[in-house]
């Protein structure tokens, strides 16, 4: 009978190998002869392409076994990867456009007398070396400061009044530029004007003095001390005495701390003669807070993406038990472990490859949402800080899947063929 059933065999021309359950010629000898895994035609498209490829082939055929499975993993990990790149996008959205709407406020330095050494005024000493270390970093603007009540058409209010020269470099106009030199008249504060009712070319009376409105200021838009909306501005010839204070508007925040560094080194050496307030530490405290609430946001998200992790775990868990059989034929034909190592591995990367793919391109999609339907600058979404957000988020994504498929993969490959066929 024996004889008899190999002579069929032989006439039928069926004394080649079999094929082994989830393999092809490729993963047998090394190359790659086109065929299905199931012996049938060619593959077209893309799973023609895949099969030059063969562990990629068969890790991608092997996931299409369980669609919905393998759908849900990846849908896991795309929605880890899109809160995760969307936090850190949109974190550094914020932080870019908290830093623009406060303006140059970086380039400023405020000198004023120390109140500890009695000194309500500085010196002429004082303030020439002011000008010594903002010499060719920015303007110097030297300030008198005082309170004073404000009246017109019948109201009052009271305001802070300013003694400069040079107005132009402190404050912008409302209707029209501030002049340049400012030699007579009062310039208005938005919110003194509203209070008084008084349009350009109006007269307001600042303590027994009249004063013709020569120039209106904009609301302040930088946090500053010195703020023009409850101010006037007088010419410095209207008072006597020392200035309050010297402001320095310097040409870039680098130069606003170098100017306040050589201050403090030239007046502060052995007594604390003034107070040199430098607005760049407001700016270092704020990005100091929007990078650590942007580090939050990206581990609150990454708490998504471990359990997509998770998923994956089970889906590659689940998948290895019931494929024992199959991975316990391969390795009885002498199929490596290693290589069945690596075709599992292939198939976690896959799904992370495509979870983080197209939740990178949703998160760069949610981006320009943003900017298209707020009043966000595209200036601040398309930043490279941001491009790296959506490449580290793909990227973390396939590192999740394969973390979480590692430990399934090493255990079904290591796992003894006898003991696999018995399932």
């Amino acid at each position: 009978m024996s004889s008899s059933h190999k002579s069929g065999d032989t006439e039928r021309g069926d004394d080649r190998p079999r094929p082994v359950p989830g393999t092809t010629a490729a993963t047998r000898d090394g190359t790659d002869d086109g065929l299905r895994a199931d012996g049938g035609t060619p593959r077209s498209g893309l799973s023609s392409g895949l099969w030059r490829f063969p562990t990629l082939a068969l890790a991608w055929r092997n996931l299409r076994r369980n669609r919905l499975r393998s759908l849900l993993a990846a849908l896991g990990i795309c929605i880890g990867v899109f809160v995760v790149v969307v936090l850190g996008v949109f974190g550094t959205v914020l932080q870019l456009s908290a830093s623009q709407e406060l303006g140059d406020i970086g380039n400023q330095v405020i000198v004023s007398p120390n109140p500890e050494t009695g000194a309500e005024a500085l010196s002429s000493r004082q303030i020439e070396a002011v000008e010594r270390a903002g010499a060719g970093r920015g303007t110097v603007v030297p300030i008198y400061t005082d309170n004073a009540v404000v009246s017109a058409t019948g109201s009052s209010t009271p305001a802070q009044v300013y003694g400069i020269d040079q107005p132009a470099v402190l404050f912008e106009g409302k209707a029209e530029p501030l002049p340049r030199r400012h030699r007579g008249g009062v310039l208005v504060g938005e919110s003194v004007a509203t209070s008084l009712d008084v349009q350009l070319g109006g007269r307001v009376e600042v303590g027994s003095e009249q004063y013709r409105v020569v120039g209106l200021m904009a609301p302040g838009e930088d946090i500053t001390p010195i703020q023009p909306d409850n101010a006037i501005v007088l010419a410095e010839r209207e008072f006597s005495g020392g200035f309050d204070q010297v402001v320095i508007a310097a040409e870039s925040p680098e130069g606003a701390t170098a100017a306040a560094e050589e201050i403090r080194a030239t007046l502060n050496v052995r007594v604390e003669q003034v107070d040199v307030f430098e607005l760049s530490e407001i700016l270092e405290t704020i990005a100091e807070f929007f990078s650590l609430l942007n580090r939050f946001l990206i581990a609150l998200g990454s708490v998504s993406l471990i359990v997509a992790g998770v998923s994956i775990f089970n889906l590659m868990l689940m998948s290895t038990t019931e494929r024992r059989g199959e991975i316990g034929v391969m390795r009885a034909v002498g199929i490596h472990r290693g290589s069945v190592l690596k075709l599992l591995l292939v198939e976690a990367a896959l799904l992370g490859a495509v979870g983080g793919f197209f939740g990178a391109v949703l998160s760069g999609l949610a981006a320009l949402a943003l900017w298209a339907f707020s009043s966000i600058g595209l200036d601040v979404v398309l930043v490279p800080r941001n491009a790296w957000f959506l490449v580290g988020g793909f990227l973390f994504g396939v590192a999740v899947a394969l973390v979480s498929g590692a430990w399934p993969a090493w255990q079904a490959a290591n796992e003894r063929p006898v003991e696999a066929l018995r399932g």
